[in-house]
């Protein structure tokens, strides 16, 4: 496989994250309009779900061409989108997109768990090149992340179901990945000790 070439990281991040703002934007501004598509009425959100699955689609081929890489998540949660977006539209129904949601988090979480059984950290397998760790570590961290997908799933099934479909779009786009980038940072830095270039001072 080629290696991943530069990218101005500013530029990485628009295209990761653009997609997911361009949908929270949409909606705010056709969230109260009703479309008449082929004799069926669709509601904004339903509209900006499908608006969403082509501009995820650009921007990952963007990313592609640049990089000349797209990770395992990044394949697998476009995936998802354009399913669950699918379903959306043909059904005329909200909930599948909002359910994608809780699936994605939980077979996260599945996968990390199936690894974890087996004595091995799926994780480590994705990310090792980018963050060298010891196997210790690594499985610390799989087995914390595999319970924070979990949550994840949990608290957005309790979201989509008890609070109002503005909440549950507000809560995806900003509450969801700051939650998890948070974590991320905190277990970053508890594990640190994990790290293999602190071995030499370790043993010192």
């Amino acid at each position: 496989m080629a290696d991943e070439k530069p990218i101005n990281p500013i530029l990485k991040q628009v295209l990761e994250l653009g997609p997911t703002i361009a949908f929270f934007l949409i909606y705010l501004k056709i969230k109260e309009d009703t479309f008449l598509i082929a004799g069926t009425e669709y509601s904004g959100f339903i509209i900006a779900a499908l608006v969403f699955v082509p501009i995820l689609l650009v921007a990952m081929a963007i990313l592609w061409a640049l990089t000349g890489k797209l990770s395992r998540m990044q394949v697998f949660t476009a995936f998802m989108v354009i399913f669950f977006g699918g379903l959306t539209a043909w059904f005329n129904d909200e909930r599948f997109f909002k359910m994608k949601t809780t699936i994605v988090y939980g077979l996260f979480s599945a996968l990390l768990g199936i690894g974890l059984l087996r004595g091995q950290s799926y994780l480590a397998y994705v990310m090792g090149e980018l963050m060298p760790m010891r196997d210790e570590g690594w499985m610390i961290l799989t087995r914390r992340l595999c319970a924070a997908f979990a949550g994840l799933a949990v608290a957005n099934e309790i979201v989509w179901r008890t609070m109002s479909t503005d909440a549950w779009v507000k809560i995806e786009t900003f509450a969801f990945p700051i939650a998890l980038m948070a974590f991320l940072m905190w277990q970053f830095t508890a594990l640190s000790g994990y790290m293999e270039a602190d071995e030499t001072q370790d043993k010192t």
